[in-house]
């Protein structure tokens, strides 16, 4: 009787540890699974990834809002140039900023070079911008925002699909 349990143990082990592998056809479909996974993630994590670079913009812009703001509660107008304001952003940014007329950066050479003239500043009220390609394609990116702290993505300049 212990040599039937013994073989039957080991038939019963045999099929828990698998002695088959898996065939062709269950291969092809977890690769095909894969796959359509990859199909409807690859798009989705490009875009969020493009839309998280576009904080630099924001961040920046509300940089710039905070030193006019604060320009303007001790001289009781906005400050002519953003060195007057003391802003520069830091580090090696994506997108070109724009204050009153002129340009606060250097072009950061991605094919989208802002026009500084729309961004402007009087004695009551400011608008500044940022311009950049986030994503290598053709289309540009542009920010703006001015006095009253209204931030917008410029319609026919927006680079990632919101």
């Amino acid at each position: 009787m212990s040599k039937h349990l013994h073989m039957l143990s080991e038939r019963m082990a045999g099929r828990v540890k698998g002695d088959r592998g898996f065939t062709l056809i269950e291969l092809m479909i977890v690769v095909a699974i894969i796959g359509i996974l990859a199909a409807i993630a690859i798009p989705n994590f490009m875009t969020y990834q493009a839309k998280s670079k576009q904080s630099e913009a924001k961040t920046n812009l509300g940089g710039i809002y905070t030193s006019a703001l604060s320009y303007f509660g001790e001289f009781n107008t906005y400050a002519a140039s953003a060195a007057t304001i003391g802003y520069a952003p830091s580090g090696t940014p994506r997108y070109q900023y724009a204050y009153n007329a002129a340009t606060v950066n250097t072009d950061p050479g991605n094919g989208c070079a802002i026009t500084a003239g729309p961004f402007t500043a009087s004695t009551t009220a400011f608008t500044a911008g940022a311009e950049g390609n986030i994503d290598g394609d053709t289309t540009c990116d542009q920010w703006t925002i001015n006095a009253a702290k209204a931030l917008v993505n410029t319609a026919g300049k927006q680079d990632v699909t919101q």
